[in-house]
């Protein structure tokens, strides 16, 4: 599908707008397209770091949304979300959708050892009790998170934004060479739907570990000699997997080797291990507050705000939100 920077919406006046503090550069972004201002609030904190809480507008029966990514600091990120949330519930609002770039905790899926928790279903059960009514994510770590919630939730792909910034390396008259790479046997579904958005090619990597979070081997299934390689996955954390790989596809003759991630949570030294590592570039999105990368040399960030924004006025109009990411996987 096209880049949804060039879709025009007609201004709604039914969306009332709402941001925490994880992300107010996208909150912004989202009101910029659809023409609508944030609604004035406080969120703020007392001195022993409870999350405090103020909207100056009348919320009595709007259509509301509410941008928080539950990025780092998580808990305080997610508890600005119940409580921003509560807020409105209790002043009468008459939908509450909780707009939720990237989910935190949402790796903590299912039991992979005894007496561990599930968080992600913690989590859902947290913003159903706070008084939401609907969910707006982008890449769900694992689909079936979806099902953990018993509101309506919409779970958005960034694949049509990673096609068109992809466009960029097919300008160069490189769209025959590319080859999009999973950089793990669980993220093949996603890695093969955005290889068809950009009709390219597929490979995988085939990680073996001595032990958790210790890759010991990675062997890569399919040809890439010769092939500008794009690893493609949902969350980039430490980078360390993701460095390894470009080594790896280096080594097997690839020409270069790029990465393209939904979610740039970059923790501790990632930023620099990008910055050292083989690959060429890294492109992650703005559903994470990526302000401080600014300057980066490798690090390229393309939004998801215009995607969002669309994807909102459609919830507000009661239309469907599918038929924008017709492109999108559906597990």
């Amino acid at each position: 599908m096209g880049d949804m920077r060039d879709m025009d919406m007609k201004p709604n006046s039914d969306i009332k707008l709402l941001s925490g503090n994880s992300n107010r550069a996208l909150a912004e972004t989202i009101a910029a397209k659809l023409f609508r201002p944030i609604t004035d609030a406080r969120v703020e904190k007392f001195a022993d770091s409870e999350v405090w809480v103020e909207i100056y507008d009348n919320m009595r029966g709007e259509d509301v949304f509410i941008v928080q990514p539950t990025s780092s600091p998580a808990n305080d990120s997610l508890m600005e979300l119940l409580v921003i949330t509560d807020a409105l519930k209790r002043a009468s609002a008459g939908r509450i959708t909780a707009v939720v770039p990237y989910f935190g905790y949402a790796r903590q899926d299912r039991k992979h050892a005894p007496r561990t928790p599930i968080t992600a279903k913690l989590v859902a059960n947290l913003i159903t009790k706070a008084g939401a009514d609907r969910v707006l994510t982008v890449d769900l770590h694992a689909g079936q998170i979806q099902g953990f919630f018993d509101i309506p939730v919409d779970n958005l792909y960034a694949t049509p934004v990673f096609a068109h910034h992809a466009t960029t390396m097919k300008v160069e008259g490189n769209d025959k060479r590319l080859m999009v790479v999973s950089p793990d046997v669980g993220g093949v579904v996603r890695a093969r739907t955005f290889a068809e958005t950009i009709d390219a090619d597929l490979a995988v990597i085939d990680k073996r570990r001595e032990k958790a979070g210790v890759v010991a081997e990675m062997n890569v299934l399919g040809d890439v000699e010769g092939r500008i390689c794009i690893l493609y996955d949902d969350i980039v954390d430490s980078a360390g997997t993701l460095c390894r790989a470009a080594e790896a596809l280096l080594e097997r003759g690839a020409a270069e080797v790029h990465a393209m991630c939904t979610h740039g949570v970059l923790s501790e030294k990632a930023v620099d291990r990008v910055e050292k590592s083989a690959l060429k570039s890294l492109a992650i999105t703005d559903s994470i507050d990526q302000s401080h990368l600014a300057a980066n040399s490798k690090i390229k960030i393309v939004s998801i705000g215009p995607m969002l924004a669309a994807a909102i006025d459609s919830i507000s109009r009661q239309d469907s939100v599918s038929r924008l990411f017709e492109k999108a996987p559906i597990s």
